[in-house]
């Protein structure tokens, strides 16, 4: 009996308490994994395709997802990185970083504060990510990044109202000189002398060459040209002499349109012509941001460059389409259960995500240029709050709200801060190019 114990025991401790043991080990290692939450592209691929692998993070979403510390010897920055896209609006009791008043120029069209918008609740949000803490906008310490560097916004009156955010934020430590060389304010630029640092603005909304085929016709619906296989030389001609490149899109596709390649006639959308294939707006829209990034890595000079996508900005318009008596009358934000990006709006994301992956692979194969994700979209879709709506024109003007563009000052702010904290995160890197 004794004998049966004992081997019965020794059985216990050579096979089944290795085993135990074992197990206890892959408990603890799997429950201590930092599984980080990514961004709005990576909770997407999640429900859609399953589990992520656990050792595959990195590659599921171009957002910022490291959690390592960061250090910068010659901008003395250490801070522990995180997600800073994916968060939740908080209250903040201080003023905005700027107002109507401040010497920056601000497109009467966003300029809420100057025609009377009579709450104030709206710029009194901050945006929290899960993780971490997103600093405050450091004017000073943004130029010293920038110093002697090129930034030039590429894209329609969005990435024009990002420029100006900028330029609204920066006035806290520096005014440009304006040495823009038309007098058309959508082609902008400013030069900060002391940093040696200029801002270009290139309006280009859909990003590749069109026509106007009649331009005397309803800007919203008459017939335009778009050549799908060439990007627009507005912006093509010239960018390669920036060093950070922030280009966006995405309004201005659902017009009527003629779809070219290689200059022949290959389809079009809302065209009433037999004989020719009909598209979505979204097959324009998808070719546009391809030619536009395989422009960006053919340009040899940009090599080393920082390229950055900022995603689709979703509009808020309620009881109504835009021009049928939508408004966005809101006055606080939705939390992150109330509110989610879906129907066109989302197609739109995932078609930029899925073009600037593709994008941002081949510019790491190629050692080219360098792409990052300014994920902005899923806190931009939780502020219906921040638009000019009614208050962007005088009340006698009776000019439909606007419910696309951000009201300055505004969420459109945290663009900046989000933009600021990335540079940040590409340290000396960065900062030698």
């Amino acid at each position: 009996m004794k004998g049966g114990v004992a081997e019965l025991f020794d059985s216990f401790r050579k096979v089944v308490l290795p085993i135990a043991t074992l197990l206890l080990l892959l408990k603890i290692s799997y429950s201590s994994f930092d599984s980080t939450t990514d961004s709005l592209l990576q909770n997407l691929e999640s429900s859609q395709n399953g589990s992520l692998p656990l050792d595959q993070p990195e590659q599921v979403s171009p957002g910022i997802t490291s959690t390592s510390t960061n250090y910068s010897a010659k901008t003395g920055i250490r801070q522990q990185t995180c997600n800073i896209f994916v968060g939740k609006w908080v209250p903040y009791s201080k003023g905005p970083y700027y107002t109507n008043e401040t010497n920056c120029v601000i497109d009467d069209r966003q300029n809420c504060m100057k025609y009377g918008r009579p709450d104030s609740d709206f710029i009194h949000w901050r945006w929290k990510p899960n993780d971490c803490e997103l600093p405050l906008f450091d004017a000073t310490q943004f130029l010293q990044l920038v110093r002697g560097k090129t930034l030039a916004f590429v894209g329609d009156s969005l990435a024009r109202n990002q420029m100006q955010s900028l330029v609204c934020l920066l006035a806290n430590a520096s005014i440009p000189v304006d040495v823009s060389e038309t007098t058309d304010t959508r082609y902008r630029r400013w030069l900060y002398k002391d940093y040696n640092f200029t801002i270009k603005a290139f309006w280009s909304p859909q990003l590749i060459k069109s026509y106007d085929s009649d331009p005397t016709g309803d800007p919203y619906y008459s017939l335009m040209n778009l050549y799908l296989d060439k990007a627009d030389d507005v912006w093509a001609s010239q960018v390669d002499k920036a060093d950070i490149v922030i280009i966006s899109g995405g309004q201005w596709f659902f017009r009527p349109f003629m779809y070219y390649e290689n200059d022949q006639l290959i389809g079009c959308h809302k065209c009433n012509q037999k004989n020719v294939t009909k598209h979505t707006h979204y097959y324009g829209y998808r070719m546009a941001f391809r030619t536009a990034f395989k422009t960006l890595l053919s340009m040899k000079k940009l090599k080393g460059r920082l390229v950055m996508l900022r995603p689709f900005s979703p509009a808020h318009f309620e009881n109504g389409d835009w021009n049928n008596g939508g408004n966005c009358n809101r006055t606080r934000p939705f939390n992150n259960q109330e509110m989610k990006l879906d129907g066109y709006e989302l197609k739109m994301y995932m078609i930029q995500l899925e073009e600037f992956k593709v994008a941002e692979k081949e510019g790491r194969k190629r050692g080219s240029v360098k792409f990052k994700f300014l994920d902005t979209t899923e806190a931009m879709v939780m502020r219906p709050d921040g638009h000019p709506n009614h208050y962007g024109h005088w009340p006698h003007e009776k000019k439909l709200p606007d419910c696309v563009h951000w009201c300055m000052p505004g969420p459109v702010d945290t663009w900046n801060e989000l933009l600021l904290a990335t540079l940040k995160m590409e340290g000396d890197e960065f900062i030698q190019r």
